[in-house]
């Protein structure tokens, strides 16, 4: 009889169980329905395109250190037609290279303790020399080739290359457009399945626009502008609200 009485008690329990699932799910599916939209749907669209930087800088600077700071000018004053001479080789005109005004400062000789002292060990000196080039390959060859110029016993180095694509301000132009039709694309797909249609747009956002190097998958909230690939990757993103038929 116990044990009679034990199995109704279970198949209840299932029962009342069962009962509150299905009263969940229809609940559920109240609160989701409830929440679609009726009017307007928001959707993110984005577009890329890979583009060949057509223009770039690369920084020199020639490095003086001497007794006094007229001796490190006079170093660097003989130095500049070397280095010039060389570019030139290389294929750069006059036009392509700035020679910068040059800067320096003081290093003084330390005392027992570590502290410095008021008499000056020498002087430092810095010769920037910036060269530019729509030829990017030639940019490229002179980062890498910057020893040629070390050899000559000339104290000099390169900062990194910076690659610049000139018609980047069309670019976006068209691939806002091509994000828009994507929003289109994808909001038609998500409202097909509801046997609905978008309507005429009404607004778009543009998001930022995110310039790398072409394989790169980073993305940032204020947008990225890679200037060390001359290959590069720029994608915009558009936030289209459609109305809904």
């Amino acid at each position: 009889m116990l044990e009679k009485v034990l199995g109704y008690l279970e198949k209840f329990q299932v029962l009342i169980l069962g009962a509150l699932i299905a009263l969940g799910i229809l609940g559920a599916t109240h609160i989701v329905a409830g929440a679609l939209p009726t009017d307007g749907i928001t959707v993110t669209g984005s577009a890329s395109k890979i583009v060949q930087s057509d223009n770039g800088t690369l920084e020199l600077s020639i490095t003086s250190r001497e007794k006094t700071r007229k001796i490190a000018l006079t170093t660097i004053k003989n130095q500049i037609p070397v280095v010039v001479e060389y570019l030139k080789s290389k294929g750069f005109t006059d036009k392509d290279i700035e020679i910068k005004t040059p800067h320096g400062y003081n290093s003084y000789k330390s005392l027992p303790n570590g502290n410095s002292s008021n008499e000056i060990d020498y002087y430092n000196l810095y010769q920037p020399i910036i060269v530019k080039s729509n030829n990017v390959e030639k940019i490229k060859d002179l980062s890498i080739n910057i020893t040629n110029l070390m050899n000559k016993g000339i104290d000099i180095e390169a900062q990194s290359p910076e690659y610049y694509y000139s018609k980047i301000s069309d670019l976006k132009v068209e691939l806002l457009k091509d994000a828009t039709t994507d929003a289109k694309q994808r909001a038609s797909a998500m409202l097909k399945a509801t046997h609905n249609r978008t309507g005429k747009i009404q607004s778009v956002k543009m998001g930022v626009f995110q310039i790398t190097s072409a394989n790169s998958t980073d993305v940032s909230d204020g947008g990225i502008y890679d200037t060390s690939s001359i290959e590069k990757k720029v994608t915009a993103v558009a936030n289209v609200v459609f109305k809904i038929k």
